[in-house]
């Protein structure tokens, strides 16, 4: 299963469709809200089953020349364990460093923490509450 960006109409739906999945749906938010505007600013990367369904994703723009972030990853459920968020990740850290970032930042989960921590990510303060309920860490890596 190859890291790849979504091409197809059908690769944009399942990528969309698994973070609305993810990440909005268990807090009964409506789909669309798993978008934003910077959507067509940003760098995606795809892993999918020999069905083309979603089994990872994950999303890189730049907030500066030097500062990427990476926002919306989600794997589904039957796909944890695997690799996959790792390799998604590796990915969008290979797509910043090629075009010139010297920083990573993100929002972690409380529940992510460690699998960005495992990845070389360090803990550097309280990031945003989302939908009053879900509590990150913002974190950074140097490149």
């Amino acid at each position: 299963m190859e890291v790849r960006r979504p091409e197809s109409e059908q690769d944009w739906a399942t990528y969309f469709d698994l973070r609305w999945q993810e990440l909005r749906a268990p807090w009964n938010q409506p789909r669309g809200t798993e978008r934003d505007p910077l959507e067509d600013v940003s760098d995606h990367a795809l892993i999918c089953d020999e069905l083309g369904h979603a089994l990872a994703v994950g999303r890189l723009h730049f907030n500066t020349p030097d500062e990427a972030q990476i926002r919306s990853m989600a794997t589904a459920p039957r796909a944890r364990g695997q690799g996959l968020g790792r390799r998604v990740v590796e990915h969008l850290e290979g797509i910043a460093r090629a075009k010139g970032a010297k920083m990573i930042v993100l929002n972690a989960r409380d529940s992510a923490v460690g699998f960005y921590a495992k990845l070389g990510y360090e803990a550097v303060g309280a990031g945003p509450v989302l939908f009053d309920a879900i509590p990150h860490v913002k974190m950074c890596k140097r490149l």
